[in-house]
């Protein structure tokens, strides 16, 4: 198990958090929509935000949704996954290739822009649940931790990173969610200030060969971690040529009719793992049968 979240409590329950590496999984996001780097960055990072929030979820088919809109030249940042904290993903301009930030770091926030996120939770009621928040700084991390203060009243600390190398590969990347309980005590939200301002970065402590839990017991170790599960996590779309044929459906019989008489083949690509399914003439005639 090379990706994979950790979920513990600290301080009596006071504290939950999650951590998680996540190389494997946005290395091959990079390879599926062949990113650059600075749209593998803002796709690493909300690949792996929502992994950990997928398993915030209860049920078995919970089906998580979030959505960066914004002004930049990205075009926008679409992740999904469900509560076995598998994920898809996909920007819409996969080849933007813009200046360094003022940091010298790869400007997501100049990438996405100023915009909003939407979070759409499917718990399999009637309707969604869904929330939108305006981008903070676009950056990912900053923008899911206005999240949860704002849609979900829970104060949360949200750390992203993603580690490029100099041949654009993904060499790091991982994060960790840390959130206070209602009941948490004002001594414990002091102290944990005072470590999370201490922390550079997420990848550096992955560089240094840190794993979740370590990540987490170097946050939190002074509160008393109780580890509560590993669970593996990965870039996973459950398209097929089955699922596209219901989309064709869809489009009702008209539609087909005049795709028939046009006489060419037909190609759909799957926007979150770029996978394309062609169908012939005689399969559209089927489809209409």
């Amino acid at each position: 198990m090379n990706d994979y979240i950790v979920r513990a409590t600290a301080a009596d329950n006071q504290i939950r958090v999650f951590a998680a590496t996540s190389r494997e999984m946005v290395e091959h996001a990079r390879q599926v929509h062949n990113t650059s780097p600075v749209a593998t960055a803002a796709l690493g990072r909300l690949l792996t935000g929502a992994a950990m929030m997928g398993l915030m979820m209860k049920g078995e088919n919970d089906i998580l949704t979030v959505m960066m809109k914004g002004d930049g030249p990205i075009n926008g940042v679409t992740v999904t996954a469900d509560s076995h904290a598998n994920v898809k993903g996909y920007v819409g301009n996969p080849e933007i290739v813009i200046p360094p930030n003022y940091l010298g770091k790869l400007d997501v926030g100049g990438a996405i822009g100023y915009g909003t996120m939407t979070v759409i939770k499917d718990l399999g009621m009637k309707e969604p649940y869904v929330s939108q928040v305006a981008l903070t700084t676009s950056e990912v991390a900053e923008d899911l931790t206005y999240y949860f203060a704002s849609s979900e009243q829970v104060p949360s600390a949200v750390a992203l990173g993603v580690l490029m190398e100099k041949n654009n590969t993904v060499k790091q990347a991982g994060g960790f969610i840390i959130q206070l309980m209602p009941f948490a005590d004002d001594k414990i939200v002091n102290i944990l200030e005072e470590k999370i301002a201490k922390i550079t970065s997420v990848t550096e402590m992955l560089e240094k060969g840190m794993t979740p839990e370590d990540i987490i017991n170097e946050i939190l170790g002074e509160f008393g971690v109780e580890f509560n599960e590993k669970v593996p996590t990965q870039f996973s779309c459950n398209c097929s040529k089955q699922r596209v044929e219901k989309v064709l459906l869809s489009l009702g019989r008209k539609e087909l009719e005049d795709m028939i008489h046009d006489g060419e083949d037909i190609e759909l690509n799957c926007h979150f793992c770029n996978s394309n399914y062609r169908f012939t003439i005689d399969e559209i005639k089927n489809l209409i049968k």
